[in-house]
């Protein structure tokens, strides 16, 4: 006898954002401020954003040969896949970072060129913002997609105008750093400096994704709550401690961003 089929239960809005949330790496440490470090990778991941685009640069500058550059970047990334292996983690995470610079290194070779080596980084920064101004477009902003399933809203601060607005400009901080990468990384692309480029593209990589995510995620925070003070109590720093958990600033005053939902953790 055969089994009724279950009936699946096509998936919301509001799941796909948690879904999204969950694998975006970016969490809140013990003390209540986003994680930066986790949100990177840490030390491993930054390793592995930095050194292969160092050494490509280093060797090409120093060697002057562009395959002798292009085997030592890919060379790099295969060590930390292979270290990923060895720890028996996933294989989509273990080749992420072979398959990128591989990328990069197959543009560069097909061309000659050792500025095409960066010509992906453009496309992921187009891509990126592309899907960060439809997040902003279509009232599901990005950083509240993220942030708010970690500070426990979990969609509810789509239904409040000042908690929306906060994680709008939150999103468009983090759609500044795909545009300012372009405006500065594109003219050196064109006038052929690959120094230049493969300097800030190091210098505009990791950092400056790190600065944008703390800035979108103090400016969204929630306002905090300032508690009723019992009758000639002076305990008038208690708002201020409160709301320096999210910010990581001690004594910083309520966020401009507005009040909370009332489910958001400072």
């Amino acid at each position: 006898m055969n089994k009724p089929e279950e009936s699946k239960t096509p998936p919301t809005l509001a799941s796909v954002a948690q879904a999204y949330a969950a694998s975006s790496g970016i969490t809140r440490n013990e003390r209540g401020h986003i994680d930066l470090m986790k949100a990177v990778g840490g030390t491993r991941g930054l390793a592995e954003s930095l050194l292969p685009g160092f050494v490509f640069l280093a060797v090409f500058v120093i060697v002057r040969s562009l395959p002798v550059a292009l085997v030592g970047a890919v060379a790099v990334a295969a060590v930390f896949t292979i270290w990923r292996l060895v720890q028996r983690q996933s294989v989509v995470q273990a080749f992420s970072g072979l398959v990128g610079v591989g990328i990069c290194a197959w543009f560069s070779d097909t061309t000659g060129r050792a500025l095409d080596y960066y010509v992906p980084g453009f496309w992921i920064n187009v891509v990126s913002i592309v899907v960060v101004l439809g997040s902003i477009l279509a009232r599901w902003p990005v950083a509240g997609v993220v942030f708010g399933f970690i500070r426990g809203e979990n969609v509810e601060w789509r239904s409040h105008p000042l908690r929306l607005r906060a994680y709008l400009i939150g999103s468009w901080i983090i759609l500044a750093l795909f545009a300012l990468r372009l405006a500065v990384q594109l003219p050196l692309y064109f006038a052929d400096n690959v120094v230049a480029l493969g300097i800030t593209r190091l210098l505009m990589g990791v950092p400056l994704y790190a600065l944008a995510l703390w800035l979108a995620w103090v400016i969204s925070r929630p306002a905090a709550v300032a508690p009723v003070p019992a009758a000639g109590a002076a305990d008038a720093v208690a708002p201020a401690a409160a709301d320096s958990a999210d910010t990581g600033v001690p004594g910083a005053g309520p966020s401009a961003t507005g009040p909370s939902s009332g489910t958001a953790t400072p």
